[in-house]
């Protein structure tokens, strides 16, 4: 979703309703099964070269637990979702200068913890690379701070865009990626971070850049979730949520 105001302060493993109808129905609570999994490992490609820090076994994920403590930002009580229903998972991704990256971290709803995991195993395999990746808490919960970045992030407990009401960011259901390359474009054409402009015409073929039908989207069609790219009026190119909204 989108940050409001000025781009990347900051250039540099992997989710809420639009602004009328963000409350409804999004919230999944806490996973009954355990609270870590293990590894999921697969062969780096020949020839590549892992930059520090890396994996140095290709794709590799962790789910754990976050209290409160973990999110001093991002959540505050009266949030739709409390920290014991969602998971932090912890992940090799693909990262822009073309190299694995370990470390990455996204905070989710432990109900979609696993499926987002064999997402972002997807990105991985096909090498959609992501500038960076970690919690909002980094920025002290701010959108746009998270945004100015490039930074790709999940959870965060705020309104929609617009609304008074939850987005679904709120709940864990929701994943902005690479924001930037991805902007939300208001009705009228207009984005909020003017480094970010250029991405506004989407025949762009940057690295990073989400196309209507590509693989990143499909990915994330495989488990049930929509792209903001896909609304009529705003559009959301770096959103993807459990309710396509």
């Amino acid at each position: 979703m989108p940050g409001r105001g000025p781009l990347r302060a900051a250039a540099s493993l992997a989710a809420l309703f639009t602004a009328a109808s963000a409350a409804a129905g999004c919230g999944r609570g806490s996973d009954d099964s355990d609270e870590t999994s293990p590894p999921t490992t697969r062969p780096t490609a020949t020839g590549s070269a892992p930059s520090a820090p890396a994996s140095p076994a290709g794709f590799q994920a962790k789910i754990g637990k976050v209290t409160a403590g973990d999110l001093k930002h991002s959540w505050r009580k009266g949030c739709p979702v409390a920290p014991s229903g969602l998971r932090m998972i912890e992940m090799t991704y693909w990262g822009m200068d073309d190299k694995p990256h370990a470390g990455g971290r996204l905070v989710v709803n432990a109900g979609e913890a696993k499926d987002l995991v064999t997402v972002f195993e997807k990105l991985y395999d096909m090498r959609y690379p992501i500038e960076r990746m970690e919690p909002v808490d980094k920025f002290k919960g701010s959108d746009f701070q998270s945004i100015e970045a490039n930074n790709t992030s999940a959870f965060n407990c705020r309104p929609a865009t617009g609304s008074s009401s939850f987005s679904q960011h709120a709940y864990g259901l929701a994943i902005d990626i690479n924001p930037c390359e991805n902007p939300y474009v208001y009705a009228d054409g207009h984005i909020a971070h003017p480094d970010c402009e250029k991405y506004k015409n989407r025949r762009n073929d940057d690295p990073g850049v989400i196309h209507a039908g590509d693989k990143v989207v499909k990915a994330f069609d495989s488990i049930g979730w929509g792209w903001g790219g896909e609304w009529s009026g705003a559009k959301d190119y770096q959103h993807f949520s459990k309710s396509g909204r």
